[in-house]
């Protein structure tokens, strides 16, 4: 129970097989009291309903938790939208101790000739700029508290390695190394750490989506694409959800005190640096 006591907001993890479900879940087990967060329904042509946690499925997830989880709809691309998140977590809950960035998008995969001007928006805004105002609100929390707390980005592979019909999502996740080693260097001296869980491949409802595409891309059955891809790694298999989930309960502890400006692989040693 590390983090016993604790109130922690999870954002974009409102899908049942999403890594958000699984991180929520982890910091649950560990003790804290967890918000879940997600956009709760289409709202233009970059949030479809296949690929975004809906209200029914966030309160089914909430009311899984132990510790008083909450639910809050939230769209990250609005900032005034994201300090209601961190409002109501307060209201909830009585504190914000733990920030968890995990909304993103990593359903537009293209061709680098076809990617649209929005397109290449839609993915930014979420993925980097709603990771700004996520960690932008906590921290102005946070500060205000007094007593330190803990910000982790969910960044990826993406954030240290390219990848073909990503050019969005990987400079996006680039991004997040400087935002988070910036973040970090102002808020050290007010206890308040700020990381990037890395992660390779995982099989979530979004993976298994971007299984599908990419073994299409290159001619192969999934179950071939998946094999060769477990192949490259050294440890023998794709990441799983609870593998984020373990990382981020680590950072959010006090057994990760004396780490902040990180940007931590999960790949099973297929990212090497």
């Amino acid at each position: 129970m590390r983090l016993a006591g604790k109130v922690a907001v999870v954002t974009g993890a409102g899908r049942e097989a999403g890594l958000g479900a699984a991180i929520a879940r982890r910091l649950a087990a560990e003790g804290a009291a967890v918000v879940i967060s997600d956009i709760g329904g289409s709202r233009d042509a970059a949030t479809p309903e296949a690929m975004i946690g809906g209200t029914a499925e966030m309160q089914a997830i909430a009311a899984s938790l132990p510790h008083g989880g909450s639910t809050f709809v939230c769209d990250v691309r609005d900032p005034e939208s994201v300090r209601a998140l961190a409002d109501h977590a307060v209201a909830a809950h009585g504190s914000l101790d733990i920030w968890v960035n995990n909304a993103g998008i990593g359903y537009i995969m293209k061709p680098l000739e076809e990617v649209s001007p929005d397109d290449w928006r839609a993915v930014i805004d979420v993925n980097l700029t709603g990771a700004w105002f996520g960690l932008q609100a906590a921290a102005e929390v946070m500060l205000r508290q007094g007593k330190g707390g803990r910000i982790v980005n969910i960044a990826s592979q993406a954030a240290k390695s390219g990848f073909p019909h990503a050019q969005a999502y990987t400079a996006s996740k680039h991004g997040l190394v400087g935002l988070t080693r910036s973040a970090a260097i102002e808020l050290g001296g007010h206890g308040i750490t700020v990381n990037n869980v890395c992660p390779n491949h995982v099989t979530t409802g979004l993976g298994a989506w971007q299984n599908a595409h990419f073994a299409e891309l290159q001619g192969k059955t999934v179950e071939q694409y998946m094999a060769d891809m477990a192949a490259r790694i050294p440890l023998g298999r794709p990441g799983l959800p609870g593998d984020t989930a373990a990382a981020v309960a680590f950072l959010c502890s006090d057994d990760a005190a004396y780490i902040t400006g990180e940007s931590m692989n999960v790949s099973g040693g297929e990212e090497p640096h």
